[in-house]
């Protein structure tokens, strides 16, 4: 088995497609109007419209709807990220901040209110977890 993506399904997919572009420097590529795809090395964010919902099965997946997931992004330094999206990002909810696990992290909410968690590894132990 291989993890290869997290969908979120959204009422204004060009909104928060726009979004996440913006934060992570990724460009989207679009499957369709209603499903596209921002990737990375290891994973891919994956953004379909409500109307994709139905395709699965009807009223599975509600738009900005999710308070237990956190979409997690590894960044060579969350500080100058933090800055970079100053003004940009509007719902921060956790400052740049050192986790007890190492990572140094800023937590900020998406459009849809989706919890989004920049990080960089900042302790050694951290670091060599994530080496790459």
């Amino acid at each position: 088995m291989d993890f290869v993506s997290i969908r979120i399904i959204t009422g204004d997919i060009t909104r928060l497609v726009g979004f996440y572009e913006r934060a992570t420097g990724l460009t989207a590529s679009w499957a369709t109007e209603d499903f596209a795809e921002l990737r990375t090395a290891h994973a891919t964010l994956a953004i379909g419209s409500t109307r994709t919902v139905p395709l699965f099965a009807p009223d599975s997946a509600r738009p900005a709807a999710d308070r237990s997931v956190i979409i997690e992004f590894l960044v060579d330094d969350v500080d100058r990220v933090h800055q970079n999206l100053t003004g940009f990002v509007t719902n921060v909810v956790t400052e740049p901040t050192t986790m007890p696990w190492g990572n140094r992290s800023l937590l900020f909410r998406d459009p849809d209110g989706n919890l989004v968690n920049f990080f960089t590894p900042v302790t050694p132990a951290a670091i060599e977890k994530f080496a790459r």
